[in-house]
C-alpha cells in the first residue's frame, strides 16, 4: 500500500527524518517483490506507515553490498571510527524531539519514557565512540626460549542484527555501536512494529558521513520475518548475529547459525524476580519497582516479573504498592500530555495479559488492582490493560513460570532466605534479579546465590552503556555493552609468534 494513502499523526521538526524504504548501501529501496506492510499505532489501533516487506530473495544483495563495503571500513583507523560514530551521536541528540515521536507512535510507549529511551541509547553511541580507540592486542614472552608471541584483533565481518520492538533505538544502537566500533559493517532487520525509528537511524547514520554499506536496514512484515532471519542467519558472508527476543525464537536463530558455525550473542526472555526482606526500605523498594515493572507497560526483559516478599512486611507492602499504583499511573495514548503508562505494543500482548490473569484467578490468586482489558477515551481501538497487582501467586501458575511482558505485578510470600534464593532460581531463565534488604551481609550471599546474569542490589533497573548486559541460563549467551567485552563480540583474535634465531 503507497505511503501516500496515510495521514501521519505527528509533526516532525525535521520531516527529512521520515523514511519509509529499506535502506542498502546508502540507497532507499523497495522489496523485489514491491509488497508493503502496514505500521500501526498501538495506541489507537490506526495504520499511519508502510514499509517495504523484504523477503529471503532480498537478503543477498544487502549482504554483498555490506561485505564489499566491510573490506575498506575494516581498514579505517579506530579514531576515524570513533569520530564517525561521535557524529552519528550528535545527530540523534539533535533530532531527540522528533525520534521521541516517532518512537511513541510506533511502540505506544508515553513521551517521558520514549526521551528516556533516547538519552539511554545515546549513551551507547557515547561509549562505544571512546571503546573504538581502545581496541588492543598483546606482545608476551612464551614458555620457549628466543619466541615472542603477539595478538592482534580484527573485525569479524558483516553482522546480522535482529532487533526487538520494545526498545528499537536502544537495541540498535547497542548492537551497531559495539560492532561499529570494533569495524564491522552491519545488516538490520527490525521488528514489523518499529521499523520508522529504525529507518530515522540509518538517515542520521548517512547523514553523518558513514559510507555506503556501513549501516543497512532491511524491513519486512511479521509474515517474513522468519523466513529473512533465517536467510540472513544463514548466508555465507554473514559472520555474526546479534538477538535480542524470545528464548523460543532464540533457539531457532541458534540453529539457523549453527551450520556455518556462526558466532551469536543471544539476549533473550527473562523471568526476573525482585526479592524484598523484611529488614529492607519499603519506599526504596516499591519505588524502584514502580520505575522497573510499569515501564512500558510491563514490556521489558529485565523488568519485575515475580515479587517475592517477606511474610512479616507482605500485607504492608501490597498495600503500599496499590496506593501508589493507583496514585501514579495515568494510562492514555502515549503522546497525551500526562500519560505515565501507554498502551500494550501488539494485540497479543492484550491476549496474553488476559489469560495470565484468568489462569492465576482460577488457581486461587487475588486480583487487588485492575486485571482487566481496557479502553480510555479516544483510544477506543488501542491495545490497553489496566496496571495489575495479584497476590498469593503459586509456581503452578502461568505468571510464575512465563515472561507476562505486560504491567502485571505478581506477588508470591516467602518465610526465609534459602526459601527466597530456591524459588527465585526455579525458572529456566537467569537474566536479571533484585534484592531490597539494609543486611550488607546478606546482600553479597543473594549476589553470590542468585542465578541471574545481573543482580540489581537495593537498585531496579540498572543497564547501562558502561555495564556488561546479558543473562545465562536460557536467557541466553554473550555480553552487550560493557568495557571490552561488547566490542569483543564482534571481533577476532589473531596470534603470531615468532622466532629470532638468535635469542634475544
Amino acid at each position: 500500500m503507497a505511503q501516500e494513502m496515510y495521514t501521519l499523526p505527528f509533526k516532525l521538526d525535521d520531516p527529512s527524518l521520515l523514511h519509509f524504504d529499506s535502506y542498502v548501501n546508502n540507497r532507499w529501496v523497495k522489496a523485489q517483490s514491491t509488497k508493503q506492510f502496514e505500521v500501526t499505532d498501538p495506541g489507537t489501533g490506526a495504520n499511519w506507515a508502510s514499509c517495504p516487506d523484504n523477503g529471503p530473495e532480498d537478503v543477498p544483495s544487502a549482504v554483498e553490498a555490506a561485505h564489499s563495503s566491510f573490506l575498506e571500513y575494516r581498514k579505517q583507523t579506530p579514531r576515524q571510527r570513533a569520530q564517525l560514530l561521535m557524529k552519528w551521536h550528535t545527530l540523534i541528540v539533535e533530532a531527540r524531539d522528533d525520534l521521541a515521536k516517532i518512537l511513541t507512535h510506533e511502540t505506544g510507549k508515553p513521551l517521558v519514557e520514549s526521551y528516556a529511551e533516547l538519552d539511554y541509547s545515546t549513551g551507547f553511541t557515547w561509549w562505544f565512540s571512546g571503546e573504538a580507540d581502545r581496541i588492543q592486542g598483546t606482545v608476551f614472552s612464551p614458555s620457549m626460549p628466543g619466541r615472542r608471541v603477539f595478538t592482534v584483533k580484527q573485525p569479524i565481518g558483516v553482522v546480522a542484527a535482529l532487533v526487538p520492538w520494545n526498545f528499537p533505538i536502544a537495541m540498535v544502537l547497542r548492537k551497531a555501536g559495539a560492532a561499529l566500533a570494533a569495524g564491522c559493517t552491519i545488516i538490520v532487520k527490525p521488528s514489523p512494529e518499529t521499523p520508522i525509528t529504525v529507518l530515522a537511524l540509518a538517515h542520521l547514520a548517512e547523514k553523518a558521513g558513514f559510507p555506503p554499506g556501513i549501516f543497512n536496514v532491511l524491513t519486512t512484515s511479521l509474515d517474513n520475518t522468519p523466513s529473512l532471519s533465517e536467510a540472513l542467519c544463514k548466508h555465507d558472508l554473514v559472520k555474526k548475529v546479534t538477538f535480542t527476543g524470545s528464548t523460543r525464537v532464540g533457539r531457532l536463530i541458534a540453529a539457523h547459525c549453527s551450520h556455518g558455525l556462526k558466532k551469536v550473542t543471544l539476549e533473550l526472555g527473562g523471568n526476573c524476580p525482585f526479592i524484598v526482606f523484611e529488614d529492607a526500605n519499603m519506599e526504596q523498594a516499591i519505588t524502584q519497582l514502580l520505575a522497573l515493572k510499569w515501564r512500558h507497560a510491563g514490556q521489558a526483559c529485565i523488568t519485575a516479573n515475580r515479587i517475592f516478599v517477606q511474610s512479616g512486611v507482605y500485607q504492608k507492602f501490597t498495600q503500599m504498592l496499590k496506593d501508589r499504583v493507583s496514585s501514579a499511573l495515568v494510562v492514555g495514548h502515549g503522546a497525551d500530555e500526562g500519560t505515565t503508562m501507554g498502551p500494550l505494543t501488539t494485540p497479543q500482548a492484550v491476549r496474553k495479559a488476559i489469560s495470565h490473569v484468568e489462569d492465576a484467578s482460577k488457581r486461587g490468586a487475588k486480583v487487588v488492582l485492575g486485571g482487566k482489558q481496557i479502553k480510555p477515551p479516544s483510544c477506543e481501538g488501542g491495545y490497553f490493560f489496566e496496571p495489575t497487582i495479584m497476590t498469593d501467586i503459586t509456581s503452578d501458575m502461568l505468571v510464575f513460570k512465563e515472561e507476562s511482558f505486560a504491567p502485571i505485578a505478581s506477588l508470591c510470600k516467602f518465610e526465609t532466605e534459602e526459601e527466597a534464593v530456591q524459588t527465585a532460581n526455579d525458572t529456566s531463565m537467569g537474566l536479571a534479579s533484585y534484592v531490597f534488604t539494609k543486611d550488607v551481609n546478606r546482600l553479597w550471599r543473594m549476589f553470590e546465590n542468585l542465578e541471574a546474569g545481573m543482580v540489581g542490589l537495593n537498585t531496579g533497573n540498572q543497564s547501562a552503556a558502561e555495564t556488561p548486559f546479558g543473562g545465562i541460563k536460557q536467557s541466553g549467551y554473550g555480553k552487550e555493552s560493557g568495557k571490552d567485552v561488547a566490542v569483543n563480540e564482534f571481533l577476532i583474535t589473531k596470534t603470531g609468534t615468532l622466532t629470532v634465531e638468535d635469542h634475544f
